[in-house]
């Protein structure tokens, strides 16, 4: 991702600053989607495992990146609080 648009996007919901998600994180969030664990803000169970994502600054919320667009929709927030 461009690291010009990553230094000006805002997280929708609670204006935080994003940043890429770092392997861990990724590794974990997989896993939950793997295991049919982990949904969106819109309540829907995310089906495909992600390849980049942003989280906001306070490791809250989880935006994934479709094709290097990110996807900043509240509705397609993804709350780590459901990892644990």
């Amino acid at each position: 991702m461009d690291k010009r648009l990553l230094a000006i996007l805002r997280c929708p919901v609670t204006h935080k600053e994003l940043s890429l998600a770092n392997g861990a994180t990724l590794k974990r969030v997989n896993a939950a989607i793997d295991a049919g664990k982990l949904g969106n803000r819109d309540g829907r169970l995310l089906a495909e495992t992600l390849a980049e994502a942003l989280v906001t600054d306070d490791g809250k919320l989880l935006y994934p990146i479709a094709n290097g667009i990110p996807v900043l929709l509240e509705g397609e927030s993804v709350s780590l609080e459901q990892l644990g």
